[in-house]
């Protein structure tokens, strides 16, 4: 279903069409393109959904109080140069907790990205994304997105946020405090000023990065954390994933997103679109049917060698806190959700950020998305 919005103006119709095969060679080496305020990029394909041009590299540095990790653009072809990374999602867990499960039962998280890869210094400077995790999570939850954003030509940032990780959330029960006092916003500014000046753990990405063209996404209370953050210093986008606050109006924002899934019980569509009714225009709103809250992550698709998920490990383990943990893990298999997911959410972000943060050309509207995938239930916009 599309819906079409223009101020206060409803349309009959909406323009926007799939972008069709450019004609190139698949194995043709991508072409250098223009990107913003002099930026030289390289051409990534047409379909925002689809994986670009670079390898991708990916570091963890410390900012502050925060870890972070960042996937960033490497040279194409350099990610032969070292094996893919593998997160260990134990080590989200209290400290009491970690030991509990064995290697040949941990929930293995792979990213198709390589550690310390140098970034590709003949082009960019790059666009910013921050990524801001939800409740119960961690930096790395939504690596489906995060590697993608950054094979497309974005330097990405995500930290474990202090009060909102999954070890907090478990310390209710666990004989652990939590790792600190809850603050995004003030996390957000923290990496924002970092990278404004990198220096140390951040130096690689010295000149590298274009501090006025930054995206802020999230995931639940962190996509409610994306849509305060419009303000904040070179933010042009903000993208809500299963966010539930509105995003105000700002001097540099160009673009607010929010994305829901129908069949989310813990951040109901209805309070997703109450919450893009009340944002700043241009915005726009998809909703994914039959999608639930985690579709946004890698979460429900994170599982060991035997096939179970990460509840499944917790209940066997008999970790603490794995029953509040239930309370929050919704992936029931008969949701919307793997890479269809990630693929709408792929496809809806890309398009957003490439457009105001690259100055794409290229890159299909965003309200080509329903004509994309059968499985967008719900396109509206505000213009």
């Amino acid at each position: 279903m599309r819906v079409c919005l223009l101020a206060t103006l409803v349309l009959a119709a909406c323009g926007g069409a799939q972008s069709g095969d450019d004609g190139g060679d698949d194995d043709a080496p991508p072409m250098e393109i223009a990107g913003c305020d002099g930026a030289t990029l390289l051409s990534s394909p047409a379909d925002p959904a689809a994986p670009g041009p670079w390898a991708v590299g990916a570091r963890t540095v410390t900012i502050g109080r925060l870890t972070v990790e960042i996937w960033y653009p490497a040279t194409p072809g350099a990610d032969a140069a070292g094996p893919p990374v593998r997160y260990d999602i134990r080590q989200a867990l209290n400290p009491s907790q970690r030991a509990l499960i064995p290697d040949a039962d941990n929930p293995w998280q792979d990213c198709d990205c390589v550690r310390d890869l140098p970034i590709d210094s003949a082009h960019g400077p790059y666009p910013v994304v921050l990524f801001v995790h939800g409740t119960a999570a961690f930096r790395h939850q939504s690596v489906s997105q995060t590697r993608h954003w950054a094979s497309r030509g974005f330097v990405v940032l995500a930290a474990d946020h202090p009060g909102l990780m999954l070890g907090d959330f478990l310390a209710m029960a666990c004989p652990d405090d939590p790792s600190g006092a809850q603050d995004l916003a003030g996390d957000l500014d923290a990496m924002i000023a970092a990278l404004a000046a990198p220096a140390g753990d951040l130096a690689f990405l010295a000149g590298h990065v274009a501090t006025d063209r930054v995206a802020v996404a999230g995931h639940s209370a962190g996509g409610s954390a994306a849509a305060g953050a419009s303000g904040k210093p070179g933010v042009r986008v903000v993208a809500s994933l299963a966010g539930g606050a509105a995003a105000m109006d700002a001097a540099s924002l160009e673009t607010v997103l929010f994305m829901g899934g129908t069949n989310d019980n813990v951040v109901q569509f209805s309070r997703v679109t109450s919450a893009w009714n009340g944002s700043a225009a241009p915005r726009h709103l998809v909703g994914i049917g039959g999608a639930g809250h985690l579709v946004f992550s890698d979460l429900c698709e994170t599982k060991n060698a035997a096939g179970k998920d990460l509840l499944q490990i917790a209940s066997d383990y008999q970790l603490c806190g794995a029953s509040f943990a239930g309370l929050l893990f919704d992936c029931n298999p008969e949701y919307v959700g793997g890479q269809v997911g990630w693929d709408i959410t792929n496809y809806a972000t890309t398009a957003a950020f490439e457009r105001a943060l690259q100055c794409s050309e290229t890159s299909p509207a965003i309200d080509t998305v329903d004509d994309a995938y059968d499985e967008v239930e719900t396109y509206m916009e505000a213009l």
